[in-house]
C-alpha cells in the first residue's frame, strides 16, 4: 500500500525530531550511540578530510551529530593535557556559582577575594584592582599579563583585550572562596558525574604556579591544568550544545551559555595585545570561549564557538549544525604571519561542507530540527486541503500590506492577477484585496509606474509591501539587488528611490504589524532578507535592517543588525559590511516573511523550506520570537506539506482571530493566491 505524502512527511519529521522530543535520548549513557555519516546525513569523504588534517598533529578526536558519534580517531580514552581548553571548564564552574546565587558577573572580584590581585604589590598601587569585575576576568579585559602566576596589571580594566592565564586563575580563586571547597570536587559532583565523566577520564592537576592551598582549601587553575580524553571533551561540549540541559536536568542556565558563547558588548574593537598571536580577538571572544561572531572563518556558522588550548586542543560547538567536535594531540603546522584562525580552516571547513553536502544529497533532510521548540506554540493544525481558497490562478509572490483603508495591497509575479485577468502576463502587478476568508475579493490595480514585464529572474518583482501613515512602500527584487518605491495614492503611481541595496538584501521584506503599521514595537521599520545578492540562491543566514519610519526613503538612515548584547538587546551599525546573522541555517535560508502576532506578543517568521519546486511539493517552517532579532524557536515545521507551499508565504495580521489561535496562511502554492486556515496549539501552562 502506498503511504500518502502527508503521512510519510509526518513519520519522517517524527523520526528526525525524536531525539529532541525525548528527554535524554540524544545524550550518551556509558557509551555513545554510533551512526554512520550517511545515516546522519553527512558526507563521509569530507568528514574524513577533517579527520586526516587533525591527524597531522596525531592525537585523538571525534565528531558528534544529533548526539550520536559519527566519526572518531585515535585512542578515545587517552588523556591529553588540554592547556587553555581548561578555561571553558572554568566558565562552567563560574556558571554554577551564578546559578547558586553566589556570584554575579557584574560583581567586583575583591568582593569575593580580599587579597585579589596581590602579589605583586605594584598592582595595588595602580588603583585598578577595585574596578575589576568577574566579567573582566572572564572576558580577558581585566588587564593581567599572560603567565598563570602572580603577574602585573598592564592596563585599566576594560581598556584593552589581553589573553591571560593569570586573570582566569584569579577567577578560579574567587569561585573557590565563594564555595569554600575544592572546585574539582564541586565540578565532579554537579557536572562531570552527571555527564558520565569519571576521574579516569579527567584530571585537574595541582596548581602549577601558586601555593597548593588557599585558606586551607585546594587551589585550582582555570587558565590551564586539566587533562581529559576525547570522550569527556565531547560530553562536555554536548552539554553546551544542549543549552546546559542533560537528560532533562538543567545543569547550566541557558541564558548564561548564551552570554558565554557570544562576543561581549563593548569589547569588539578594543586594542588587542600581541595581535601577532591573537589577531582580532576582541571581536571573536566571549567569556573564556572563542567564537566566529565576526565571521573571520567565512562559511563557518556564526554561532560556532570553541575552547582552544596549546597543542590545538579543541572543543567545538556548532549549534546551527547540531555538531560537537573534540580534538587533542600535537599542534598543527602554522603559516608565518597568518591570522591565528587560519590554522582552523582545514579542520572546520570540511565538517561544515559535510553537513551542507549531506543536505544537498538528501532532499528530505530537515532544515529545522536543530532549533529549539517554541516555549509558547506547541504546533499548528491546518484545515483540510479541500478547504484551501485558491484564486488568481497562474500568479505567485503575494507580499501583503494592511493599509489605512482596511484593505490589503499586494503584488503578484509572472501572471495576470485576479479574474478578470489583465491582458498581458506581468512580472510585477498590483492588487487590492478586501474581505476576509472565505469571502475574499481581489481587484487588479493598474500602475504604469510600478508594473514590470519579464519572466523569472529577468523581471522586477515585489518582495515586500508595507503601509505607514497611509503611504504604501514596496521593496522589489531582481533590481541589482533591490530597490524601494512608495505610493501616496494606494498604488496608482509610484516613486522610486535613487539608491539600491547592492550588497546582500537580494529578496527583502518588511516586518508587518497591524493596520497602517499600528502596534509597531517602536518608531522603526524593520527589513529582513536572506544574506544573498540574488533572490534565487539559498544562503546560510538571514540579515536584518532598520530605519526610522519617517526616514524610509533616506539610505543614510538605515542601520544593520550586528548581534545581540549581553543584555539581549540588539546592536546595530550603519555599516552594512558589519551586518551579522539574525538567524542562521546553512544552505537553507531563502524567501520568507515576518509578522507580529499581537495576541501572543510574538513575531512569526515563515520560511520556505526544501523542495525542487515548492509550488507543487515541499516544506516550510514557522519560527517565533519575542523580538525581531530573536531568539528564534521552532513553532511549526514540515519537510513535505500535504500540498505545495509555494515559494512565498505570509501570516497576515488582519486575519488572526481575537484570541490569537486562528490564523490564515497566504501562500503561492500551485501558482495561486492560496489561503489556508490554521489553528495554533499552545503549550499547557
Amino acid at each position: 500500500m502506498r503511504v500518502p505524502w502527508v503521512m510519510r512527511s509526518r513519520i519522517l519529521l517524527l523520526l528526525l525530531l525524536l531525539p529532541h522530543l525525548l528527554p535524554g535520548a540524544d545524550v550518551p549513557g556509558a557509551d555513545w550511540t554510533w551512526a554512520t555519516p550517511a545515516e546522519a546525513g553527512l558526507d563521509e569523504t569530507k568528514l574524513a578530510a577533517a579527520r586526516d588534517y587533525a591527524l597531522t598533529g596525531g592525537g585523538s578526536g571525534c565528531i558528534i551529530h544529533h548526539g550520536r558519534l559519527v566519526m572518531s580517531w585515535g585512542d578515545f580514552k587517552q588523556r591529553y593535557d588540554l592547556k587553555s581548553t581548561s578555561k571553558s571548564f572554568g566558565a562552567a564552574a563560574l556558571g554554577l556559582a551564578i546559578t547558586d546565587g553566589k556570584m554575579k558577573l557584574t560583581e567586583k572580584a575583591k568582593q569575593h577575594h580580599p587579597a585579589f590581585g596581590v602579589p605583586p604589590e605594584a598592582n595595588a598601587q595602580t588603583g585598578w584592582l577595585d574596578e575589576i569585575t568577574l566579567w573582566h576576568l572572564a572576558s580577558q579585559t581585566a588587564g593581567f599579563d599572560k603567565k598563570g602566576d602572580y603577574v602585573p596589571l598592564l592596563f585599566k580594566p576594560g581598556a584593552e583585550w589581553s589573553y591571560s592565564d593569570a586573570g582566569p586563575n584569579w577567577l578560579a580563586e574567587c569561585v573557590t572562596l565563594a564555595y569554600r571547597r575544592d572546585v574539582d570536587d564541586l565540578m565532579f559532583e554537579r557536572l562531570f558525574t552527571p555527564l558520565g565523566i569519571q576521574r579516569t577520564d579527567l584530571v585537574w592537576r595541582k596548581h602549577a604556579y601558586r601555593p597548593d592551598l588557599i585558606d586551607g582549601i585546594k587551589r585550582r587553575e582555570f587558565g590551564s591544568g586539566i587533562s581529559a580524553n576525547a570522550d569527556a571533551m565531547a560530553r562536555f561540549g554536548l552539554l553546551w550544545l544542549r543549552g546546559g540541559d542533560w537528560n532533562g536536568k538543567q545543569i547550566l542556565p541557558r541564558d548564561y551559555i548564551d552570554k558565554v558563547r557570544t562576543t561581549q558588548p563593548g569589547v569588539p574593537g578594543l586594542n588587542v595585545r600581541n595581535p601577532e598571536h591573537y589577531g582580532h580577538a576582541s571581536s571573536h571572544y566571549g567569556l573564556l570561549w572563542w567564537n566566529n561572531a565576526d565571521e573571520t572563518l567565512e562559511g563557518v556558522p556564526l554561532d560556532t564557538y570553541w575552547t582552544w588550548g596549546l597543542y590545538d586542543s579543541l572543543i567545538i560547538v556548532m549549534p546551527t549544525l547540531d555538531i560537537v567536535i573534540a580534538r587533542a594531540g600535537k599542534s598543527w603546522k602554522r603559516t608565518a604571519g597568518a591570522d591565528h584562525y587560519e590554522v582552523l580552516q582545514p579542520f572546520l571547513f570540511p565538517i561544515v561542507n559535510a553537513a551542507k553536502a549531506g543536505s544537498a544529497k538528501t532532499e528530505t533532510k530537515s532544515a529545522a530540527v536543530t532549533f529549539p521548540s517554541s516555549p509558547i506554540i506547541a504546533g499548528i493544525e491546518w484545515a483540510p486541503a479541500d478547504t484551501i481558497i485558491r484564486q488568481a490562478k497562474g500568479s505567485d509572490n503575494w507580499p501583503l500590506a494592511w493599509a489605512d483603508d482596511d484593505a490589503f495591497y499586494s503584488a503578484y509575479g509572472d501572471g495576470k492577477g485576479f479574474a478578470p485577468f489583465v491582458e498581458k502576463k506581468l512580472s510585477l502587478g498590483l492588487v487590492k484585496i478586501t474581505g476576509s476568508p472565505p469571502d475574499i475579493v481581489g481587484t487588479n490595480l493598474r500602475s504604469a509606474t510600478a508594473e514590470a514585464l519579464g519572466d523569472g529572474k529577468h523581471g522586477r518583482k515585489a518582495s515586500g509591501i508595507l503601509c505607514v501613515e497611509g503611504v504604501l512602500y514596496m521593496l522589489v527584487r531582481n533590481a541589482a539587488n533591490s530597490q524601494l518605491g512608495w505610493s501616496a495614492e494606494h498604488g496608482a503611481t509610484w516613486t522610486w528611490a535613487d539608491w539600491k541595496f547592492t550588497e546582500s538584501f537580494g529578496c527583502p521584506g518588511f516586518v508587518n504589524f497591524g493596520k497602517n503599521y499600528a502596534d509597531a514595537r517602536d518608531g522603526f521599520v524593520y527589513i529582513h532578507s536572506h544574506d544573498s545578492d540574488s533572490a534565487y540562491e539559498r544562503a546560510d543566514r538571514f540579515v536584518l535592517a532598520r530605519v526610522p519610519k519617517d526616514k524610509l526613503r533616506d539610505r543614510s538612515e538605515y542601520e544593520f543588525f550586528v548581534r545581540t548584547g549581553q543584555d539581549g538587546a540588539a546592536l546595530w551599525s550603519a555599516d552594512i559590511t558589519q551586518r551579522g546573522a539574525v538567524f542562521a541555517n546553512p544552505g537553507a535560508c531563502y524567501r520568507s516573511s515576518i509578522s507580529y502576532h499581537p495576541a501572543l506578543k510574538r513575531y512569526l517568521w515563515c520560511q520556505t523550506g526544501l523542495g525542487e519546486d515548492t509550488r507543487y511539493r515541499g516544506g516550510f517552517a514557522i519560527y517565533d520570537a519575542p523580538e525581531p532579532w530573536g531568539p528564534w524557536t521552532l513553532a511549526f515545521h514540515t519537510d513535505e506539506w500535504d500540498v505545495g507551499p509555494g515559494e512565498t508565504m505570509h501570516l497576515p495580521v488582519k486575519w488572526i482571530s481575537a484570541d490569537g489561535l486562528t490564523v490564515h496562511l497566504v501562500f503561492s502554492g500551485d501558482d495561486c493566491f492560496s489561503v489556508r486556515r490554521g489553528t495554533i496549539r499552545m503549550h499547557k501552562p
